[in-house]
């Protein structure tokens, strides 16, 4: 390739005061094989120093479903089954040769779990991995690119840094299968002390914390993205450090409200307590939050059923600073340290009676 056919493509212009960097930066890619299409895509959207470190993430020549298929072991249909399960849309032709070793793990999946089970897990397996890709990107933008814009314009530059940030992700593998490990010795302690199989599969008896922020969004109105998002990080990292410091487990957390789990009623009170006091005395705000105990059905890493539902409803009724539990919570905890006082019976939305509750003191 050559100036006339950068030119031609669109991709450069010799009358450019960077013209040089940009020839630079072409010729680069022509080394690494990036063809002009895959030039041409990248700059389309702004992103033209990402071509090279874009065709590394899935390497390759193109392959067809039907040869996925065929090599993986599993059928086309169970292909677009699992790709869409894992939140993903991957055109017919567009696969990669390194997706059969991927669908072929499915393939044992399925043998072993059958299809739909392997489906439903898939759902929350590509749930996670579309949150650690974003936090990957998201690191990415902040910590390196933002700096190398800000200091530069260029490409090249932004060039080699997008490819050593892909090269380091041989890395994350290793990485996600000792957590991976460590978490899963964590999630069987948990079904085992919780498990409620008398009440129906995937049962599991449990605390089911939620602490909202009261304050937070008026408070974030007028922060500058950097102040934001250091306000954000810091009030995760809070809920992550006290609820795993408890052996209890953060569910997700929604905005500026954190779900959390606990395998005893004790455990659950005193993580609500500890996220409560901490969340003050951080950042001045007022959290409220409410706590539930008893059965729930569990599915997809998530929690579901009318304990869940109350522990939800309870944190919004609470006033700030105030931690709402249920009685099935208090008469369940065996701690003298904790202490409740009575708040009487009230409607709940969603519950047909009223509820008796209690307030953490």
């Amino acid at each position: 390739m050559d100036d006339q056919d950068f030119v031609a493509a669109g991709l450069l212009d010799p009358g450019d005061s960077h013209a040089e960097a940009r020839r630079s930066l072409l010729h680069h890619f022509v080394e690494q094989g990036i063809s002009i299409e895959e030039m041409q895509e990248a700059a389309a959207v702004g992103s033209l120093h990402a071509a090279g470190s874009d065709a590394a993430i899935r390497p390759g020549a193109h392959m067809d479903i039907d040869q996925i298929a065929n090599g993986s072991g599993i059928s086309a249909e169970m292909v677009r089954r699992v790709t869409t399960a894992a939140g993903l849309v991957i055109g017919d032709d567009n696969y990669r040769p390194l997706d059969q070793d991927t669908f072929a793990i499915f393939a044992l999946g399925a043998a072993l779990l059958g299809e739909d089970a392997t489906v439903r897990f898939t759902r929350a397996l590509g749930a996670a991995m579309a949150q650690v890709a974003e936090a990957a990107i998201s690191s990415f933008i902040v910590e390196v690119e933002a700096p190398i814009v800000r200091d530069t314009v260029d490409e090249l530059a932004l060039a080699h840094a997008a490819e050593d940030a892909v090269s380091a992700l041989v890395m994350i593998p290793g990485v996600m299968n000792g957590l991976f490990r460590m978490h899963l010795v964590e999630a069987i302690r948990r079904q085992r002390i919780s498990n409620a199989e008398a009440a129906g599969p995937g049962m599991y008896r449990l605390a089911i914390g939620f602490v909202d922020l009261v304050g937070f969004t008026p408070r974030t109105r007028d922060l500058e993205p950097a102040a934001l998002a250091a306000l954000v990080e810091d009030f995760e990292m809070i809920a992550n450090e006290v609820v795993a410091q408890a052996r209890g487990r953060v569910v997700k957390h929604i905005g500026d409200e954190v779900m959390f789990s606990a395998v005893d009623a004790a455990t659950g009170a005193r993580i609500a307590r500890s996220l409560v006091d901490r969340f003050t005395e951080r950042h001045g705000v007022a959290p409220h939050a409410g706590v539930a105990f008893g059965p729930v059905l569990g599915r997809g890493g998530d929690y579901y059923g009318p304990v869940v539902n109350l522990a939800s409803r309870l944190a919004d009724i609470a006033v700030p600073d105030e931690i709402l539990v249920t009685e099935e919570l208090v008469d369940a905890v065996d701690d003298h340290e904790l202490a409740f006082e009575p708040a009487g019976r009230r409607m709940v939305k969603g519950f047909d009676e009223p509820v008796r509750l209690w307030s953490l003191s």
